[in-house]
């Protein structure tokens, strides 16, 4: 069975639209939808999709996100790899959305069609 994980925020136009696609390609037992607001992903969990994505982890930072000026972080700063994962443990709202994985590759769906890149 072909299985394909999406986190996502189903108040996003952008995470329903690439939900959307997947649902037209695959079966709903395929699928495995986490609203990752409800229940983020650990560190090893965002670790592995940074290396899924080749990226590091500020790259999946939403930093026009109210909460990102909040707490008091701008794209200068230098921090580690390990300081923005757990920046965005604690704080999921900064997570970029929706990412997609499917056979070890990802993307982030913005706009949704780039989920196709992967399938």
């Amino acid at each position: 069975m072909r299985e394909v994980t999406i986190y996502h925020n189903p108040r996003c136009s952008k995470s329903r639209g690439a939900l959307a696609i997947l649902q037209e390609k695959f079966s709903p037992k395929e699928i495995t939808e986490i609203r990752y607001l409800e229940n983020p992903p650990n560190k090893s969990e965002l670790e592995s999709i940074c290396e899924m994505l080749a990226v590091e982890p500020f790259a999946i930072i939403r930093t026009g996100e109210a909460l990102f000026k909040e707490l008091l972080l701008n794209k200068q700063d230098q921090r580690s790899r390990q300081e923005w994962i757990e920046i965005m443990v604690a704080n999921p709202k900064l997570i970029e959305r929706p990412i997609v994985i499917y056979q070890n590759k990802a993307v982030i769906a913005r706009p949704p069609e780039k989920v196709m890149e992967i399938l």
